[in-house]
């Protein structure tokens, strides 16, 4: 029984999980496309900001989980 119960427990998590990644993943390309739009930049700019979405968003998220671990 236990089995079940850890399943939908980890299915519960990964839902929000990926609701997480979908927002910061729109919010992300917002900004920068917001950003280019006033600023006009380059071409290659763009993309390596867009590409430097990644890193922030690791980032962002590892230093959450050692604020987590660190809390409790």
């Amino acid at each position: 029984m236990s089995g079940v119960r850890e399943w939908l427990e980890t299915a519960r998590e990964e839902r929000w999980g990926l609701a997480v990644d979908l927002v910061f993943a729109v919010a992300w390309v917002t900004m920068v496309d917001l950003i280019f739009r006033v600023i006009d930049g380059p071409q290659y700019a763009y993309y390596l900001l867009m590409l430097s979405g990644i890193v922030a968003y690791f980032g962002f998220f590892a230093s959450l989980e050692a604020a987590r671990n660190r809390d409790g």
